[in-house]
């Protein structure tokens, strides 16, 4: 078979292909096998990817429209489109996208075979929850509980269980949800995320035909991450190639860290049982890091017993060893950071290249607060700042209104937080009288009460809003921790995260713990007030040169020059949940995903002591810290 593509590189007769290392060669020029390339951190897994489709096209065995590459994020997408546009011109027939894209545009060439107009919109998750929402209503069932059957729904597609599996109870309140809401969206012509991937695998059940198509179409099928593939997507991939011919899975079975949103690391590690004629090839060559910090992490996660197993290793000089530094408490582990990393910008490592990464978001607290004291740049990576998080802004606007009634912001950003039916029509006519008498909204909304300008309905609840408000303002001489600890129980708020029981309120109520220790630093209401103006001003003034402060999962896929990895303590790392479920493996994997983020330094640490929960407590050490090997590490004591 003859291409009319562009030679530029000479694919050929070696050029690109003499980039390559012995096995990244292997990996490319494999194409008679279902391969599995396991890539280790820092490898160079893109690249063999993007040489593999150039050097199929490039040498005739398949036109570019016979190629399907599908990764998970629109970023990687787009990388692996960039990268191939330099390798090889006439490549803009590959079928190149996310899993959702490249179902997505099957859907729309077949749909109105089961039953869906081709015109039909795909709507995202805000989409989602305001349906939820309206359904839950109409069922008379609290709308609290929505996130939570969110949740359910997307993780019951994620494993390609639909709304009249048997595996849906339908006498529990998510079940009899899912199936209104899946009616309800077919009504409205439209698809989530979930369903594009469920669609196309009915498509391929009930239409033989056209499945064959699509397996006599793609005469190769690359797939990126396979490690993060959750049922629903291994079922379509398997369709499309149920023995595995042309099929060349790329993934790092050490770093399937996402089991959370339906991810099943078992994908990956029974490949070989999945398809005939297999063949492994191991990407151990790291790329990125000094032999030390290979060193330590490979030692670690080589204790996972679910493993296909590599080791990677580097050329590259050994370097300084991993620090291990033990600090007395939370605040000595923030100021040991922090002045590590002013060291580092005097020896010319730039903010941009140094990471903090953390287990969970409530931890960036302590950090934030000391950079800010310090005048040191930073942001908040994959999430918001501590005090710009919702949860923490809306209890902070109570302690404004409770300080300043006449602070109309606040009242504004609360009035109906959590819900209590004061609408934005209610909201307006405030803001009309207001304006009208030169008076805050709290005010406004108080004398049209009086005035018996509301509706009975509306009424009744600006009124117990009122009554709030004068029963916080009589506690404002307490220390700021107590006032918003009463905050949290009197107005419901802490209530109604709790009875979301999903991941996201768990971690919105860890924040507000967090926040309730942050108050502790604080005599009284009105110090608080100054203090977070001037934090929130300050995080306004930063410049791209900043130090990121991330969780270990956002942190997957990057790589800076220095990785500070914190609160290395059992129960905060290894999260809680995971050692009281037995499901270390994952969090090692984690862990191993941390380290391997650094180019040239890491630095691990630890706290005798901190304050969770506003109790102070004696952690003991991660237990993960005595599964790094001496010879890689270098401990540094309080």
């Amino acid at each position: 078979m003859q291409t009319n593509t562009v030679k530029k590189y000479g694919l050929e007769s070696g050029g690109m292909l003499d980039t390559l290392n012995p096995e990244q060669y292997d990996a490319v020029v494999t194409l008679d096998k279902a391969l599995l390339v396991l890539s280790g951190a820092g490898t160079g897994k893109t690249k063999v990817l993007t040489t593999k489709i150039a050097y199929i096209i490039e040498n005739g065995f398949a036109f570019p429209s016979q190629i399907l590459a599908v990764t998970f994020s629109n970023r990687a997408a787009r990388e692996m489109k960039e990268r191939l546009h330099q390798l090889i011109d006439g490549a803009d027939g590959v079928w190149l996208g996310t899993f959702h894209s490249v179902c997505a545009r099957i859907l729309r060439q077949h749909s109105d075979l089961i039953g869906i107009g081709r015109d039909f919109t795909i709507i995202d998750s805000d989409d989602q929850m305001k349906i939820i929402r309206q359904i839950l209503k109409e069922v008379n069932l609290d709308k609290k509980i929505s996130n939570s059957v969110a949740s359910k729904i997307s993780r019951w597609k994620d494993k390609a269980i639909t709304a009249h599996d048997s595996r849906v109870d339908e006498t529990s309140v998510e079940g009899r949800i899912y199936k209104i809401y899946q009616e309800r969206i077919v009504s409205y012509n439209s698809v989530d995320f979930g369903d594009l991937l469920l669609y196309v695998i009915k498509l391929f059940r009930l239409h033989p035909d056209i499945l064959q198509k699509y397996r006599e179409k793609f005469k190769y099928m690359l797939v990126d991450e396979y490690q993060d593939t959750n049922m629903s997507q291994y079922m379509w991939l398997r369709m499309l190639s149920p023995l595995g011919k042309g099929i060349c899975c790329v993934g790092d079975d050490d770093q399937a860290i996402y089991s959370w949103r339906g991810a099943e690391v078992g994908n990956i590690l029974r490949f070989e049982k999945d398809f005939q004629n297999t063949k492994i090839v191991r990407l151990e060559r790291n790329y990125r890091s000094l032999g030390h910090i290979l060193g330590a992490a490979s030692s670690l996660i080589s204790k996972n017993k679910q493993r296909l197993g590599k080791t990677i290793w580097t050329e590259s000089d050994q370097g300084e060893k991993v620090v291990v530094k033990c600090t007395y408490n939370g605040f000595d582990e923030a100021k040991f950071v922090v002045e590590t990393v002013a060291s580092l910008r005097k020896n010319n490592v730039q903010f941009s290249k140094i990471a903090v990464l953390v287990r969970a978001g409530f931890q960036t607290r302590e950090f934030e607060e000391r950079f800010v004291a310090c005048g040191l740049p930073y942001r908040v990576v994959g999430g918001l700042k501590f005090y710009d998080r919702q949860e923490i802004r809306d209890i902070v606007a109570y302690m404004r209104l409770i300080y300043q009634p006449n602070d109309s912001l606040a009242f504004e950003r609360i009035i109906n937080v959590p819900r209590r039916g004061i609408g934005s029509a209610a909201l307006a006519s405030f803001h009309s009288v207001a304006t009208e008498r030169n008076v805050s909204l709290f005010r406004a909304a108080k004398e049209m009460l009086d005035a018996g300008m509301l509706k009975p309905s509306i009424s009744k609840s600006v009124g117990a809003f009122i009554h709030l408000v004068e029963l916080l303002r009589s506690k404002k001489t307490l220390r700021p921790a107590e006032i918003a600890k009463f905050i949290m129980d009197e107005t419901g708020y802490l209530a109604v995260l709790n009875a979301e029981q999903t991941i996201e309120a768990q971690a919105r109520i860890e924040n507000l713990k967090e926040l309730l220790i942050a108050l502790e630093d604080f005599p009284d209401l009105p110090t608080f007030i100054d203090h977070i103006g001037l934090v929130v001003d300050s995080c306004k003034n930063s410049t791209e040169d900043v130090v990121s402060i991330m969780t270990l999962h956002s942190a997957k896929g990057l790589e800076f020059d220095a990785v500070f990895l914190v609160g290395w303590e059992d129960g905060i790392f290894p999260h809680n949940l995971s050692i009281q479920e037995n499901n270390l493996e994952e969090e090692r994997r984690l862990a191993y995903v941390g380290i391997t983020r650094a180019k040239k330094y890491a630095y691990i640490s630890y706290a005798k002591n901190r304050n969770v929960y506003n109790q102070w407590q004696a952690n003991a050490p991660s237990r993960f810290l005595s599964e790094l090997p001496d010879e890689h590490i270098r401990k540094v004591k309080v």
